[in-house]
């Protein structure tokens, strides 16, 4: 009598990974059922009620002003050149925003674990104060209580003649490159290119022979000294307007808007306080034996924090910090509380109301702050690999 093969297998609906695939492939179909019925539905009710879709809407004249613009705009430019101010205008004040939240947000949570206990204290009470109140109020503050509590330009807060600061904005003086700027613009970008070689030797040679160069201090005077330099041989082609108070406004210079100005600062001192305490606990999570070892080799309290602390920390902090720059970017579409032209505001709502093309609109607005999620999300684990402490 012939035994059976201890490997035949038995029916496939028994088999686990079958099973499994075919769970998968049942759910897949019944996902995209729902969602071609949802459309389907959606494109009837639109012709039912002689709505047009497409996103030609987007080559019509737009027909309104906008209070800040980065490019070229006026009332006859087209939906799409609205929509790419708007989306400038939402970048400017999340790249703003997620620069100054960094910087405070560090000294913050560094200061919490500080040894003078006023300085803990007023950095525990910052971090509890700003975390705590609800950032459309604090928009509404800085909004309202603050900028529009500032003088008429006539009565503006002058610095140096120069720059002015009113209800209306700041009001700063304007540069006017002349004939020959160029070279200096290309004298920055060949600096940074020779502190990035500069940066990646320096590693290199550390790794190779253990002795480290001042790569700071001489990126900096790379950076600064190299484009000043082209700057003052070729006869500094840099002319300024400044502004000037004509009847009720200034003429000349570029003017910082409130708004910009309001959700800048809201944005910014509120994600700073989540950051404090994500830096904070990522100090806390080196093993305390790294700082006496550091100590017990007389290595001065700043070296120990930048050379030995803030390394290992930001591998706990790094991820905990993608989602704070994720929030504050998409935070800043709060901005239409105070009428700053963002995205949302400029796109998502005065052209979605003018056009009533609602679809589109809000998939496309949808689909940037994914794009922009998923970018910065990249960006930061790429700086997270590349920084990652590797074990020998």
């Amino acid at each position: 009598m012939q035994r059976s093969s201890s490997t035949e297998r038995g029916p496939l609906w028994r088999d686990p990974a079958v099973r499994a695939l075919a769970i998968q492939a049942i759910l897949l179909l019944a996902l995209l059922g729902f969602i071609a019925m949802i459309v389907t539905n959606t494109l009837a009710n639109l012709e039912a009620r002689g709505i047009t879709t497409g996103f030609g809407f987007l080559q019509e004249r737009a027909g309104f002003s906008i209070p800040q613009t980065l490019i070229d705009y006026s009332g006859d430019s087209s939906y799409a050149r609205t929509f790419v101010v708007g989306l400038l205008n939402t970048l400017l004040v999340s790249g703003m925003g997620i620069v100054a939240a960094t910087i405070i947000g560090f000294a913050v949570g560094i200061a919490r674990l500080s040894s003078n206990w006023l300085l803990a204290k007023l950095a525990a009470a910052y971090v509890e104060i700003f975390r705590n109140i609800p950032l459309l109020v604090q928009i509404l503050f800085w909004y309202f209580a603050v900028l529009q509590a500032l003088p008429s330009p006539r009565q503006s807060l002058s610095l140096f003649e120069a720059f002015f600061l009113n209800v209306r904005g700041l009001v700063v003086p304007a540069p006017e490159p002349l004939p020959g700027f160029s070279a200096t613009l290309w004298a920055l970008l060949l600096a940074v290119i020779l502190v990035v070689v500069l940066s990646v030797y320096a590693r290199r040679r550390q790794t190779r022979t253990g002795k480290a160069l001042p790569v700071f201090r001489l990126g900096a005077l790379i950076l600064i000294g190299l484009p000043l330099a082209v700057f003052l041989v070729t006869g500094r082609p840099l002319a300024w307007e400044v502004p000037a108070l004509t009847g009720f406004n200034f003429k000349g210079g570029v003017t910082v808007i409130p708004e910009l100005v309001a959700l800048w600062l809201a944005l910014s001192i509120y994600t700073a306080s989540f950051i404090a305490e994500i830096v904070r606990s990522g100090i806390q999570s080196v093993p305390q034996g790294q700082v006496e070892a550091a100590r017990a080799i007389s290595l001065p309290g700043d070296v120990t924090l930048r050379k030995i602390v803030i390394p290992q920390a930001m591998r706990v902090i790094v991820p905990q910090l993608t989602s704070q720059y994720l929030n504050l970017t998409k935070n800043s579409s709060l901005a239409t509380a105070i009428g700053y032209p963002d995205l949302v505001a400029v796109f998502a709502g005065t052209a979605l109301n003018q056009t009533g093309q609602a679809i589109e609109i809000v998939a496309i607005t949808m689909a940037v702050y994914l794009l922009i999620s998923l970018v910065v999300s990249a960006l930061m684990n790429l700086y997270n690999a590349r920084t990652l402490l590797k074990e020998r």
